[in-house]
């Protein structure tokens, strides 16, 4: 078994993977892996390693760049046996650390490659966790700034809501307006409407009624994105509240056909 392990440490397997030895030295290798198993499992491994290393580089060097690389080295001529195993006397033991220190080179090249995808895998999942989590947060911050705004406005005795209800050609329809009585101002309830979202071409508009007539308050679309409080038109001393459907922008008056919901002013809330 010491023998076996010498043979392998001693680099002639890294020069077999690399092309290195002749075909003598290279059939010594092959009948010495049929008859060890430990030879074999070590010349996978080297061809293991080499193939996800050349792959990962997405190129092979040219061939010629081996031949100079090593020719380029002078090696002392020396020779040796390793008891049981036989060697062939060309071979020195320079040039096999040198084949075997390559390998290693190429190994570790192949390691760190793939630890530094792994890496950069990694960030890139970490920075996707990070964007999301910063979006969760907006999204929270943004809820609860509407919820305070939404409880400040409903503990305000300036506010009166108004609830409109569903006419007969929407009568599931409900909508609720804000409206405060001193400043004048118009709030949409848009978190707890119950309307059918409107096309590209419509839009939602609202309106107040003052001394009978219709009073333009803006429009607005309905979508499941929609929450909050929206600010419309001020209007004053309104007597009722109403919302019809409308081509996108607006009209000049209401379209009475298209009445989704209506409410008076200083009923039950």
């Amino acid at each position: 078994m010491t023998d076996i392990r010498s043979y392998i440490e001693s680099g002639v397997l890294e020069l077999y993977v690399l092309g290195e030895l002749s075909a003598d030295e290279r059939l010594e290798v092959e009948e010495l892996a049929k008859k060890h198993p430990e030879i074999r499992a070590e010349l996978t491994a080297i061809e293991t390693a080499l193939e996800t290393f050349a792959h990962s580089q997405g190129r092979t060097p040219a061939p010629r760049m081996r031949d100079r690389v090593l020719s380029s080295i002078e090696i002392p001529e020396e020779s040796g046996k390793i008891a049981g195993i036989p060697q062939t006397p060309k071979f020195t033991s320079y040039k096999y650390a040198f084949a075997a220190s390559v390998a290693l080179l190429l190994i570790s090249w192949a390691a760190l490659f793939v630890v530094y995808n792994r890496l950069d895998a990694s960030r890139q999942q970490i920075a996707v966790l990070e964007t999301s989590n910063q979006k969760f947060t907006n999204q929270v911050n943004k809820l609860s700034g509407e919820l305070k705004n939404s409880l400040e406005i409903l503990n305000d005795p300036n506010y009166q809501l108004i609830k409109l209800q569903g006419t007969e050609i929407s009568k599931s329809s409900r909508i609720a307006v804000a409206f405060n009585s001193r400043s004048n101002d118009v709030l949409l309830d848009l978190s707890g409407l119950n309307m059918p979202q409107n096309d590209d071409e419509h839009q939602y508009q609202l309106w107040a009624i003052v001394d009978g007539q219709p009073v333009d308050l803006g429009v607005f679309d309905v979508s499941d994105q929609a929450s909050g409080l929206k600010q419309m038109k001020s209007v004053d001393k309104p007597q009722a509240f109403a919302v019809t459907l409308e081509k996108r922008g607006g009209s000049v008056k209401p379209t009475m056909a298209k009445l989704m919901v209506i409410g008076t002013v200083g009923g039950k809330v």
